[in-house]
């Protein structure tokens, strides 16, 4: 086989998986930044957007079915916030409460999801059927939607938290709690707003993944694992940091996959992240003390 081929087939697969990653760690690494707090529910988030796309798309198409995901999963993380978030933030052992019941939250989705729509393998319509070659190397259409579209969106949600009023009142609690406080932001809508934003993006990587590959009602942990590693990597709260570790991680693990094969390509990625947290324990653009 032709060596350059393999590498511009690893690239491009790395690029496509990169995406995924990004767009799934963009969230869970929006709400560490302004909270300082894991959220393990985020991966059952992104599987539950994908079925409500699935139900809304059997009713009134893909696009209906994509807008009422994101309006949903919008709300559903503003109420998620006010009751399992908002009322333990004044504790003493505020992370380990929201770790506690986050993962409860995990575990109320999952079986939820399977009560509703059943255990049986289910996947979304793609985005657009078909296949052409780029570079030499054959690509569909689906996956180079994709490559195309995350970075934009993350883009644009970079500027709207740049920009935008709500996004300033997101970095100013994110950076300094106490100083957003006496300039007048409202901190616990903030706190619900950011993580309503954060299910947006979940919903946006559920259609994503829901449109590429079968969907179950468990499939949230082994993403939220991958998303975990990004960030730790990436550098915890750092939205360009998680941006380039979901595409050195996509790349490396597309790499493992074609020389080391499916079973040992996980060993890879968690001997990185064991290095990495040796060296630089911080990630490769978070903050010391984050």
């Amino acid at each position: 086989m032709d060596i350059f081929y393999t590498f511009k087939a690893i690239f491009i697969s790395g690029l496509f998986l990169g995406s995924l990653y990004a767009i799934i760690a963009s969230g869970l690494s929006l709400i560490w930044g302004t909270f300082r707090m894991y959220n393990f529910s985020h991966g059952s988030m992104i599987i539950l957007s994908a079925y409500i796309a699935l139900q809304a798309i059997s009713v009134g198409g893909f696009l209906f079915g994509v807008i009422t995901a994101i309006i949903i999963s919008f709300f559903l993380g503003i109420i998620m916030e006010k009751i399992i978030i908002e009322p333990f933030l004044d504790k003493p052992e505020a992370q380990l409460i929201v770790l506690i019941t986050t993962l409860a939250a995990m575990l109320l989705i999952d079986n939820s999801i399977q009560i509703i729509w059943g255990a049986r393998l289910k996947k979304l319509p793609m985005l657009l059927e078909g296949r052409l070659d780029f570079v030499g190397v054959g690509i569909s259409f689906q996956q180079l939607i994709i490559i195309s579209i995350v970075p934009i969106i993350l883009i644009l949600f970079s500027i709207f938290l740049k920009r935008s009023r709500i996004g300033l009142a997101i970095r100013a609690v994110e950076q300094n709690l106490d100083l957003s406080l006496l300039v007048g932001i409202n901190v616990r809508n903030t706190y619900a707003i950011t993580f309503g934003i954060s299910a947006i993006l979940a919903a946006i990587a559920g259609v994503l993944l829901g449109s590429n590959y079968l969907i179950s009602p468990s499939l949230g942990a082994g993403y939220l694992l991958k998303a975990f590693i990004v960030i730790i990597i990436g550098g915890l709260g750092s939205l360009t940091g998680t941006l380039l570790a979901a595409y050195m991680i996509g790349i490396i693990e597309a790499a493992g996959q074609f020389f080391l094969g499916l079973y040992w390509t996980p060993f890879l990625l968690f001997t990185i992240l064991i290095v990495v947290l040796t060296f630089k324990p911080t990630g490769f653009f978070g903050e010391k003390g984050a």
